[in-house]
């Protein structure tokens, strides 16, 4: 039987939270200072529709301090321009797309925050039940593990082949690879290889925080349908309510949605670049400087980044003075790779 567990993190300016199945991981929540908390999933708001879209039966709302979302409607109970609703955020926002919301019913007011979002330690013990989550240096290094695996394109299967997993806008592409995978009979290889693509697949999508349409081009010819369909259901379970799995086709696709609920981990951590943003790498770098500190007690902290990680590192790096005194030094110098952070004591 599987097994979950989970773990907090708690940085300076950052919290990390994350699941692990069977010891891997299999969740990743990222909370920032700076996120907007009417955005945030489960929250409850007070809004204000700005527009009403009828071809679409669809509404664009204004959440208040900026705040946008939609919410869709039925055509016999079409909103007004104006009017003010009660909503709860149902999918966070992503890249190019406002988030969206579930009606709750009419509003009096202006645009409002009601009930603040569930909090990270609900939605952990949401998806792996009640218990003590790991905390400290383990949980740090794990949300590093985690962090650094739902960067990853290329993922292994156990017992060899790997997988693909290539987010576009229109859906999220899994190729299955056979590679060196060993065993006597082609045909047994590469069933192995398609059914444990498909739970080593289910659990990165959710580590991603990928959902929408997933197109698996699985490996090999003659594949047996009832069997692919039958592990696909087992691994995407945990994604349920909301997911929907279609036969494998003469061009060895399976094609399924997956409910889409919080913002891809992905985009927080890239910003809709191909690798690890400024504000990531900044927190890296907080990181760093805070593990050094706790090596060398009194010791004066020296690092060097790129320029722009150094900049968006500033709001930590003041809370970390906070913490420790101020007694390290950010160099910033443009010559580095952009991941390279290099901190030392002296």
């Amino acid at each position: 039987m599987s097994r979950r567990t989970f773990f907090i993190d708690e940085g300076l300016g950052e919290t990390r939270g994350g699941v692990l199945l069977d010891g891997r991981p299999e969740r990743l929540l990222i909370q920032r200072a700076d996120d907007n908390p009417r955005l945030a999933l489960g929250a409850r708001l007070r809004a204000r529709v700005a527009h009403v879209e009828p071809a679409l039966s669809m509404a664009f709302l204004d959440l208040g301090e900026g705040a946008e979302a939609t919410v869709s409607f039925k055509p016999d109970a079409r909103p007004r321009q104006g009017e003010a609703l009660e909503v709860e955020i149902r999918t966070e926002p992503r890249l190019g797309k406002l988030a969206t919301a579930r009606l709750i019913g009419p509003a009096q007011g202006t645009p409002a925050l009601l009930e603040s979002a569930p909090t990270l330690l609900d939605h952990l013990r949401h998806m792996a039940g009640e218990g003590d989550p790991v905390t400290g240096r383990i949980a740090r290094q794990l949300a590093d593990e985690a962090e650094a695996e739902a960067l990853e394109v290329i993922h292994p299967l156990p017992g060899g082949g790997t997988i693909a997993i290539e987010p576009t806008r229109a859906l999220t592409a899994i190729d299955v690879d056979v590679g060196e995978r060993k065993g006597n009979e082609a045909k047994r290889v590469t069933r192995q290889a398609n059914l444990a693509a498909l739970a080593v697949a289910a659990r990165v999508l959710r580590l991603k925080g990928l959902g929408g349409l997933v197109v698996f081009d699985m490996a090999g010819r003659g594949h047996d349908g009832a069997a692919l369909m039958a592990a696909a259901r087992a691994a995407f379970n945990p994604d349920n309510p909301g997911v929907s799995i279609g036969p494998i086709s003469r061009f060895g696709t399976i094609e399924l949605t997956v409910p889409r609920r919080g913002r891809p981990v992905t985009e927080i951590l890239t910003e809709g670049a191909g690798g690890p943003s400024a504000r990531t790498l900044g927190a890296r770098l907080v990181r760093r400087l805070e593990a050094e500190a706790m090596a060398a007690p009194g010791g004066r902290l020296v690092a060097t980044c790129a320029p722009a990680v150094a900049e968006a590192a500033k709001p930590a790096l003041s809370l970390l003075a906070a913490r420790i005194g101020a007694r390290f030094e950010v160099k910033a110098n443009a010559s580095l790779a952009w991941e390279q952070i290099e901190v030392h004591a002296r």
